[in-house]
């Protein structure tokens, strides 16, 4: 009789199973992301009669589902309320990933903070540091009261049994690396344990009406540790970016299922911790030097927020066969898109040039809207004429030359208005859908050619 295999090979993208090892996954078709891990045997139990089988659950009608309003709980910080949505939500479950250091475990340590200090009971739960750890960076932060309870384990099986003992209102599990069940022999971070882990806490927050934030590890790609599945398995995905030995973070919503995507939160990492920054546009825009050719005010939007920033470009004759050119903030591809743009169109020789294009504050922004921004700083330091102070921009450009409409127009011009600029030079038919205001001066322009005739 032949043994039972007591191996399996998992998918680290789906989580999709098969007994050999395949180059290609058929569920997702990504290549080499099969590993080989342990399988437990799992003994089921005899059942007696087809009706044991019968699920209590019954469907019922949209008529017959009663909805109990209830507020969202403030998390202390407008900036993270925004990116979730208005707030914690009860029997939601957040994933927030970020790089190692970055403040993911600081951010959640001061919202458990915030949380109790409002009447709610918060449970931490840490698989990575000890008690003595958590004590001196909670005092480094500051004074912690109300019902904040600490807890060190891995095991879920215990953690289960804790919560149902607790009941908790909030519960934070830093990470989900580390969280292990007994019954899954592989080891704690693999794909089968991350999978069945978040499981198990899916069940709890939808079955008890607890909140509860994961913290995941990314990897060098960029994205959470584990199977891709545990991001549709959440409701909410946040992400920490930011450089680490730069002072502020942001932190960016790509999933949320109780508000919208996109949205952005800023914070900057001091002493006491990780404090909020309510106008991100005015630190985007701190220290922009005067007179200073090649840097452009532009607009774009993040969710339903819209930020200014400063486009930064740096022409320079190339002294080689091919010209160099990076991008720092934005997608390289759209930047040569652009110049290739300026020399078919405008007749400029941009492939004897080496062209720079740096995005100021460390954002990085992809939207189309900073086509026409990226252009005028590109002509600005090729001419080595600077664009006033007071000029903002903002319009997608094609190929033709075109400068096409752009969303939320009006939002973006409110926002220059609010903080004092004068001449707004956005796309014709953006300017002809909007109402008139004399709180700044509108130029719209209807390709390429007619935006650089205002330098």
């Amino acid at each position: 009789m032949a043994k039972a295999k007591t191996t399996a090979f998992f998918c680290k993208e789906c989580g999709y199973e098969s007994a050999k090892w395949m180059g290609q996954c058929p569920a997702c078709k990504e290549w080499n992301t099969m590993v080989e891990e342990p399988i437990a045997k799992k003994e089921v139990p005899f059942i007696s009669g087809r009706r044991n089988l019968l699920m209590k659950n019954k469907p019922a009608l949209l008529s017959e589902i009663s909805i109990e309003e209830k507020d969202r709980v403030s998390t202390g910080y407008q900036e993270l309320d925004q990116v979730l949505g208005g707030g914690v939500v009860a029997g939601s479950l957040v994933l927030v990933g970020g790089d190692p250091g970055i403040g993911k475990s600081t951010l959640l340590l001061q919202v458990c903070g915030n949380l109790a200090g409002v009447g709610q009971k918060v449970l931490y739960i840490s698989g990575e540091e000890s008690l003595k750890q958590i004590k001196l960076r909670a005092n480094r932060i500051g004074n912690m009261t109300g019902d904040l309870k600490f807890l060190c384990e891995t095991s879920l099986d215990h953690i289960q049994e804790v919560i149902r003992e607790e009941k908790p209102d909030i519960v934070i599990i830093d990470s989900i690396q580390t969280m292990f069940r007994e019954e899954i022999s592989s080891a704690p971070g693999s794909v089968s344990q991350v999978r069945e882990s978040t499981n198990l806490l899916m069940q709890i927050a939808k079955g008890e009406g607890i909140t509860i934030f994961i913290v995941g590890h990314v990897t060098k790609e960029g994205v959470v540790a584990g199977p891709r599945v545990l991001e549709h398995m959440v409701d909410t995905v946040l992400y920490f970016e930011g450089d680490r030995h730069a002072s502020y973070r942001i932190l960016r919503g790509v999933k949320n299922r109780f508000g919208s995507t996109n949205e952005i939160g800023v914070f900057e990492m001091r002493e006491q911790g990780l404090v909020e920054v309510e106008n991100p546009s005015e630190f985007m825009l701190d220290g922009r030097p005067k007179g200073a050719s090649g840097a452009v005010v532009a607009c774009a939007m993040e969710g339903t927020r819209p930020i200014l920033l400063e486009v930064q470009a740096l022409v320079t004759q190339t002294n080689l066969g091919i010209p160099r050119r990076t991008a720092a903030g934005t997608d390289y591809n759209r930047v040569n898109l652009l110049m290739a743009v300026l020399e078919k169109r405008c007749h400029y020789e941009m492939s004897r040039y080496d062209a720079y294009i740096n995005i100021a504050g460390g954002m990085k922004m992809n939207e189309p809207a900073l086509d026409l921004a990226i252009i005028m700083a590109l002509v600005s330091s090729l001419k080595d004429r600077a664009v006033d102070e007071t000029i903002i921009v903002f319009g997608e450009v094609g190929l033709s030359g075109e400068v096409r409409s752009v969303s939320m127009a009006e939002q973006r011009v409110n926002e220059a208005i609010k903080l004092g600029f004068e001449v707004c030079i956005l796309p014709q038919i953006c300017l002809d859908k909007m109402k008139k205001t004399d709180k700044i001066r509108l130029i719209g322009v209807r390709n390429v050619r007619e935006a650089i005739g205002l330098l």
